[in-house]
Parts: structure tokens; sequence; C-alpha cells
């Protein structure tokens, strides 16, 4: 869900210049004004885009975690695993690249992912244990 909450925000709150954006590009207040305006439009339908993809990202992992994950099908765990890599884990290593703001927020949403992966591990690794237990 933390992948969704993050679409929300790029798709309904995210302003297309944050001061880190300004930063990283090291923009001059003029060079800014001259530019600022026409970069605002372009990035702010860039960020509605990455936040529908966002969005549509975690309601395929949930579905994914509803069904076939439950189910401890190894496809969903490399879709788990590939996916939360490819998404929350990229995000937060580009934003402690480009020294973001929200690099420790970011990182700690990464952390979940991995932990409930561990989690999940050692899960199935207990109910393969059990004598009896239909499961792996």
């Amino acid at each position: 869900m933390i992948i969704a909450g993050i679409g929300l925000y790029f798709i309904v709150l995210r302003p297309p210049l944050l001061p880190e954006d300004v930063r990283y590009m090291r923009l001059s207040a003029g060079e800014l004004e001259a530019i600022g305006p026409r970069l605002a439009m372009w990035l702010t339908q860039v960020f509605r885009v990455l936040g529908g993809y966002a969005l549509a990202t975690d309601v395929l992992l949930i579905a994914l975690a509803i069904t076939a994950f439950r189910a401890r099908h190894p496809v969903a765990v490399a879709g788990a695993l590939i996916g939360g890599a490819s998404s929350i884990g990229l995000m937060s290593v580009v934003n402690f690249t480009i020294g973001s703001d929200f690099r420790w927020p970011l990182f700690a949403c990464a952390l979940v992912w991995a932990l409930s992966l561990i989690a999940y591990g050692f899960e199935s690794y207990a109910s393969a244990a059990v004598p009896g237990n239909g499961n792996r």
C-alpha cells in the first residue's frame, strides 16, 4: 500500500519542482524564471504518469499478494522481489544518489518491502517444517 500512497502523492500533491530539484539542477534564479513555467507544466504531466504507474503497480502487487503469493507460487515471490526492487528499491537508491530530502522516508518504505519478503521467507520455512503440511 506504500507504493499506492506514493502514486497518489505524485498524481495529486507533488509540486512540479521541489527545492531539492532546483538544488540538484543548480539553476540560478534567472534560469529558473526563464524555464520554470514550461518545465513545471511538463513535469506535472510526467509526475501524473509516474504516479499512475506506481498506483497500478501497487494494485497488481496487492492482487498478487491476495492470490498467488498466499498460495506460495515461486513465480509470485520472484514477481514481488523484482517488482519491489525495480520500484521502491530503485526509487530509494536514486533519491540517495541525488541527495533528496525524501531519501530516508523512501529508504524506510524500501525496508518495509525487504522485511516483508524476509518475513515471508521465514513463514514459508516454518510452514514447510510442520509435518503433514501441504505447503512446501
